[in-house]
């Protein structure tokens, strides 16, 4: 346990990010799964909107540090292809 209010204020801040992070992360899946699936039912609409959507979480972690840049571009890269794919299907 911490023994210094820098220590016990650290872990506050720690608990605090932590909470901001994961809510981000979370919806960066959800808003995945949405356009994904929006692409295999076939509403091109929805799938395009979502897909705005998750592209924006994902630059918004980015920008945070939440997620590497590399990686939003990857998620964002591997998703449009998915989308793409499930459309021509």
């Amino acid at each position: 346990m911490a023994n210094t209010k820098q220590a016990l204020k650290r872990v506050r801040q720690n608990d605090k990010r932590n909470a901001i992070n994961t809510s981000l992360k979370s919806r960066v899946k959800t808003l995945r799964k949405n356009s994904l699936a929006a692409a295999v039912e076939g509403n091109k609409d929805a799938a395009t909107k979502a897909f705005v959507q998750f592209s924006s979480a994902v630059d918004i972690c980015a920008k945070k540090s939440i997620f590497h840049k590399n990686k939003a571009a990857n998620l964002k890269s591997k998703t449009a292809k998915a989308i793409k794919a499930a459309q021509a299907a």
